[in-house]
């Protein structure tokens, strides 16, 4: 399946992506889409023939638990709704706590990275394939960015993946811009990770843009694409010719113009990549899938870093016989305890487990809080207009002791109520407009719209 070079579909920028000639197909957030009707831009660009593909965030595959039916009924009829051909989502958990841990249940409200052992995969190929089952379409899993690195880890990325496909058949989708994240934050050659996971699998790939701060990058999607990472889309290229490319763009969106620019650029490395790969292998290329190189053997090659024991794994392939049934609910628990531990330290200030990186714990654990603060902003901008510049100030103060239980319209309740709980904002004004604020969403009724006219009323002559 040719996807060719795409965008990802943002409503910021929705006419721009409308406007950009070359663009083959485009992507959307599963999760900010209906599941019975689409915004007018994506009718419009499938009625041109824009492939639109769905790409969720919330399943969380790489968790503890089973992924949820109602998650996966509504990803399932989102890829009926477009009429895709794949749907994706990531390698990644974004919750933990629950019945398993006789805990209270944590959203991390981003893309966490598993634990790259045994028992992680085995949870994580589980999981998958009920996905599958759950999906009209074929899934593709993307590779996740990441500040923190599990201690005790017995496979590299590249070997992950390889053991992902091989015994689940998903596909990939590997994102670029993630695997120089990795590289500059956890040490882990780019170069090497595409030399071991099959590259034949790839559905398509992610180019994005980051910013480095302090040592660490930052996977932001809302600063350019650096010349790095255009330079592992090269490394890509000299290997397969990748189904699809697609540049992702979240936030601090620029004109039209540098979007633009952008997309000349990752076209001009595709072709220059693909060029010197025919030369050096005498134009034997004769479409995306040949001449590829062999992948990797994924395990049990000369410089096999893991620490599975012999009696895990079968001579024949040097891969570690899928568990099933009690066993994997075993590694399920043990996963649970793990995951809850740690993002507990980052969301509640509990004490970090044992092995990791304190240093780099506090950085996601900041960059996990100025998330939160930046989406609530977005689902509630009145927070940011009733408080005005001690918005940010406030809702950090706030996360600092208050995780995340559910989704971000939750989060923004829970922040103006303790806000009005402490008799907050001082300015009676202010309190009196987030405490209407808070009574509108909070009732199980919204008000008619003769109370919000009194109460808009009421509020401009008081503020006179």
């Amino acid at each position: 399946m040719e996807l060719g070079i795409g965008i990802g579909w943002r409503p910021e920028i929705a006419d721009a992506v409308e406007a950009l000639p070359g663009i083959d197909w485009v992507e959307a957030v599963a999760e900010n889409l209906c599941t019975d009707h689409l915004p007018d831009s994506l009718v419009r660009l499938r009625a041109r023939g824009v492939t639109v593909v769905p790409h969720g965030v919330s399943l969380g595959l790489g968790g503890a638990d089973r992924p949820d039916p109602a998650r996966l009924a509504d990803l399932a009829a989102r890829a009926a709704l477009l009429g895709t051909p794949l749907v994706t989502e990531h390698i990644a958990f974004v919750r933990a706590g629950g019945p398993r841990t006789a805990s209270p249940r944590l959203e991390a409200g981003h893309l966490l990275p598993v634990p790259r052992t045994w028992e992680a995969l085995d949870v994580l190929c589980e999981n998958v394939r009920i996905a599958q089952d759950s999906l009209p379409v074929p899934l593709a899993l993307e590779n996740i960015a990441a500040l923190i690195s599990w201690p005790g880890e017995e496979l590299t990325e590249g070997q992950f993946l390889a053991e992902l496909v091989e015994r689940t058949g998903v596909r990939l989708l590997i994102d670029v811009a993630n695997l120089h994240t990795n590289h500059v934050n956890r040490g882990e050659d780019p170069a090497k990770a595409l030399g071991e996971l099959p590259v034949e699998a790839i559905a398509y790939v992610h180019v994005a843009g980051g910013i480095e701060k302090d040592g660490v990058w930052h996977d932001t999607h809302a600063h350019p694409v650096t010349r790095p990472v255009l330079d592992v889309l090269a490394e890509l290229r000299s290997r397969i010719a990748p189904p699809g490319v697609l540049l992702e763009r979240d936030d601090d969106f620029p004109p039209s113009e540098e979007l633009a620019g952008e997309l000349t650029a990752v076209r001009a490395t595709l072709e220059a990549a693909g060029k010197a790969r025919s030369r050096s292998t005498s134009g034997t290329e004769a479409s995306g899938q040949a001449g590829v190189a062999p992948a990797a053997s994924p395990v049990g090659s000369a410089d096999d870093t893991t620490t599975a024991a012999d009696d895990t794994t079968t001579a024949a392939t040097g891969t570690r016989a899928t568990e099933t049934g009690v066993a994997v609910d075993g590694a399920r628990d043990r996963v649970a305890v793990a995951q809850t531990a740690l993002l507990s330290a980052l969301v509640a200030g509990t004490p970090a487990p044992e092995g990791f990186d304190h240093r780099r714990l506090g950085a996601q654990s900041r960059a996990l809080a100025a998330k939160r603060a930046d989406v609530v902003a977005k689902v509630a901008p009145e927070l940011p207009g009733i408080l005005g510049d001690g918005y940010r100030d406030a809702f950090l103060s706030y996360a600092r002791t208050r995780p995340m239980s559910a989704g971000y319209r939750r989060d923004a309740l829970d922040f103006a109520e303790q806000l009005l709980i402490a008799g907050r904002p001082a300015d009676d004004i202010a309190r009196r407009r987030l405490t209407h604020w808070w009574q509108d969403r909070a009732a199980a009724r919204p008000p008619r719209r003769t109370t919000r006219l009194v109460r808009a009323a009421r509020a401009a002559i008081a503020g006179r």
